[in-house]
């Protein structure tokens, strides 16, 4: 198998593509034959290439993991190619390497305003011939009709069981475990409806702000740059239904139901159900940090994209009719977090309140990161003799790293790749959803630009602006976080 890699410069390949590749190569998983095609732009050689690279890379591969004799062996993998991807003429060079009876991985690690001629220019290439793959990074455009053209474009060049769509999120061992949860356990599985859930908190935070990427975040903003996406799978691995198999097709047609059912947001509902803001400067971790408008390579402007959303949705199925989906993702927060959190409705009577007990809801918290984990917030009697029936919260860690034999979590990029490698679609994103994502969220950006739905600004380092904790405490509710 040949795998390659447009853009191997870029930071997503020093960060996250190369040190996956690293780790399966050191568990033995690579198949011995893969050879690494790096693309990109820079006129060097493979040697200064390669003694980059091992400097990028040993800042994310586990101290346990490292070896001078496994880089040796993984670094013997490697060619490097200058490359344009706009020059057609240049990809006779990828013709001229790939043998058809290879199988052969394209990445683009690249703007998805060159998947289309990448693609195209393969074809002319005749790169295409023999078990061809490509693996597009999000965003697949940046609105529905953009998203359409691209999908198009490439489904020129490469049939649909041929195309892995990224979200980084799927390949979390979390969000698998979450369906094991949800699926393999009755109990579970029993009260995960609108009879036993009172509500559903879905936060991305970041603590970081642009990062030198202003021109490309300011066309973009927070709802295109992590609700269209991330936090939009994460709502349907929540909501969906069973799938009659845990093959790609059978989870991709769950998930597409319920981005169909979202209900949309609106003019009607939107100042109701929708917060937007925009960090100003503030302190995060001691130290003081600017806001957005402030930011390096920020021009004079009075910009209007959003760095923070806050999103009341509502599912319009039998299984979550009524139960409130609380979304929010900002930049500039206190901390790095992505969490779910299903909260259940309070019993009916309870029976402990003369104890001085209020009746606390039990909570299930799927966290992403910083540390992946499940956990169970539920009461208990507090061991005492002085107090008969003193209650308390306890958190129950439902954590199975421990019982799994594994000294670390693998990244979500390992899983991502040897799937590819694999041929196996199931934690990759279809076409129809990614468009119905697309069209629920081009008519909310539609909705708050015909009410001019205006940026409250919330201090960075903060939880968001005061809206956005309104959005929730109106409805007798409170962020978990």
């Amino acid at each position: 198998m040949d795998i390659l890699i447009f853009g191997a410069r870029g930071d997503l390949s020093a960060r996250k593509l190369f040190p996956a590749l690293y780790h399966l190569d050191s568990c033995r998983l690579l198949p011995e034959d893969v050879q690494i095609l790096a693309l990109a732009r820079e006129d060097i050689s493979l040697e200064v290439f390669l003694n980059d690279l091992k400097e990028r890379v040993r800042r994310y591969v586990d101290d346990q993991r490292w070896s001078t004799e496994q880089w040796e062996a993984f670094a013997s993998r490697f060619s490097y190619l200058c490359f344009d991807f706009r020059d057609q003429a240049q990809f006779q060079l990828l013709a001229e390497r790939l043998a058809p009876e290879r199988t052969a991985m394209f990445y683009l690690a690249t703007p998805p305003s060159l998947f289309g001629p990448i693609c195209e220019h393969l074809g002319a290439a005749q790169c295409l011939e023999g078990d061809r793959r490509v693996l597009l990074e999000k965003p697949i455009g940046h609105d529905l009709q953009s998203c359409i053209e691209v999908n198009d474009t490439v489904a020129r060049f490469f049939p649909e069981e041929a195309i892995y769509r990224l979200d980084h999120y799927l390949g979390k061992e979390t969000v698998q475990n979450l369906l094991v949860l949800r699926f393999g356990n009755r109990f579970i599985n029993t009260q995960w409806d609108q009879s036993c859930v009172d509500h559903v908190q879905i936060t991305v935070a970041e603590p970081i702000g642009i990062e030198g990427r202003w021109s490309y975040y300011d066309s973009v903003g927070q709802l295109r740059d992590m609700v269209q996406n991330h936090l939009m799978q994460l709502l349907c691995l929540v909501a969906m239904e069973p799938p009659n198999s845990m093959t790609a097709e059978g989870i991709r047609d769950e998930k597409v139901k319920i981005v169909r059912a979202l209900r949309p947001i609106d003019a009607a509902n939107v100042r109701d159900h929708a917060v937007r803001g925009q960090y100003s400067a503030g302190w995060l971790r001691g130290e003081p940090v600017p806001g957005y408008l402030e930011e390096e390579d920020c021009p004079e402007t009075d910009s209007r994209t959003e760095t923070f959303v806050a999103l009341k949705a509502f599912i319009d199925n039998w299984r979550w009719a009524g139960v409130p989906f609380y979304l929010r993702t900002g930049k500039r927060m206190p901390e790095k977090l992505t969490e779910i959190v299903i909260t259940y409705k309070a019993l009916p009577h309870n029976i402990f309140a003369q104890a001085g007990r209020d009746d606390v809801p039990n909570r299930l918290v799927i966290r992403l990161q910083p540390n992946e984990g499940i956990e169970m917030q539920m009461v208990s009697k507090q061991h005492s003799l002085k107090n008969k029936m003193g209650l308390v919260t306890q958190t129950l860690n439902l954590d199975f790293l421990g019982s799994s034999g594994l000294d670390r979590i693998p990244d979500a990029y390992e899983r991502l790749f040897l799937d590819a490698i694999n041929g196996d679609q199931s934690l990759f994103v279809g076409r129809e959803e990614v468009e119905e994502s697309w069209r629920w969220c081009d008519g909310l950006i539609e909705a708050w630009q015909e009410n001019g739905l205006g940026l409250q600004r919330y201090q960075a380092g903060s939880w968001g602006p005061t809206k956005g904790e309104l959005l929730i405490e109106k409805d007798g509710r409170s962020w978990h976080a």
